[in-house]
């Protein structure tokens, strides 16, 4: 294969493992803005996985089956909400055990109802003319529908966040509950509020790996990936569109793995496999030493509870 057509390939599919980073991380964001330190994305992209190809195979509309999957993390998300805000449980083991406790389930649903190695059909890919047109770059023209609609939808929360009252008071329990609580604002239902949102768009990015980018379930399918969004989140300083850009750069390294192999150039397996994890690493240093004795830009009160009698 010539460098032209490996740069082709590899620029057309980028987008596409790029998305579910994108979109992991954004859910993550909502609700740590919220004050909710959430290590659960891993667990909630499964359950959104399974949902996804669950309803695939019984609707057989796209559509309705990531609707279906981001309702399926909210619900699931319901759990960690009431551990975490009303019961108080510390977030971190609150959110590995979230973790555990969806691997498990998502393993045996998906065996019992045997939905595994099961393929679907989904959508097709949409080419924009004439831009689709374009030499080198045409491919990153000729996407499914969920790809073009992850932009929006990162205007769409960006623009709730910082341009409507609801997000300021969203973000205002997340940097002061004390002083949202004095101002009126619930901040028990607010941060419920975020979870449940977040966990929504974490379950979309684990539907679109098994619905729209894979087109079947496999247990344990998205490999790591929650884990490395709530890397990106840290990397992006809770900006969203730094998250955008964070996920483009971890879908086109990834999406450079089987070009490689295409082009007959031998790495070891496990080097493979590992690659995405050193590059999370490596990003983690680089924002503790920038960030040494800096603005971190971390929600204040980010894994706090919140207890109304003690303000």
């Amino acid at each position: 294969m010539d460098a032209f057509a490996i740069a082709t390939n590899w620029l057309g599919n980028a987008p596409d493992f790029a998305v579910p980073y994108a979109l992991a991380a954004l859910g993550l964001i909502v609700c740590e803005r919220a004050g909710v330190l959430s290590l659960g994305a891993e667990g909630l992209m499964l359950v959104g996985a399974l949902a996804g190809i669950g309803a695939q195979i019984a609707f057989g509309q796209p559509g309705v089956s990531l609707i279906l999957a981001m309702l399926a993390a909210s619900a699931v998300s319901v759990l960690f909400a009431v551990m975490t805000i009303l019961l108080r449980v510390n977030q971190v083991i609150a959110g590995l055990a979230l973790v555990f406790f969806c691997q498990g389930l998502t393993s045996l649903a998906g065996t019992l109802f045997g939905w595994t190695n099961v393929a679907v059909s989904s959508v097709d890919a949409i080419a924009l003319w004439p831009l689709s047109a374009l030499p080198l770059v045409g491919r990153l023209f000729n996407q499914n529908i969920v790809v073009y609609l992850t932009l929006p939808i990162f205007l769409a929360v960006v623009w709730f966040l910082t341009r409507t009252t609801a997000g300021l008071r969203l973000r205002a329990v997340g940097e002061n509950p004390q002083a949202a609580d004095a101002a009126g604002i619930s901040v028990t239902a607010w941060r419920f509020a975020a979870v449940l949102a977040g966990s929504a768009l974490v379950g979309l990015a684990g539907a679109y790996i098994s619905v729209v980018s894979t087109k079947l379930w496999i247990a344990g399918m998205t490999g790591g990936r929650g884990w490395i969004a709530v890397g990106l989140v840290i990397f992006a300083r809770w900006s969203p569109w730094k998250a955008l850009a964070g996920a483009v750069l971890f879908g086109c390294i990834e999406a450079l793995i089987p070009q490689l192999a295409a082009a007959g150039v031998q790495l070891p397996q496990y080097f493979v496999l590992m690659t995405p994890y050193v590059v999370t690493l490596g990003v983690m240093v680089w924002v503790a030493v920038v960030q040494r004795g800096g603005d971190t830009s971390q929600p204040g009160a980010l894994g706090e509870p919140y207890v109304r009698e003690e303000r």
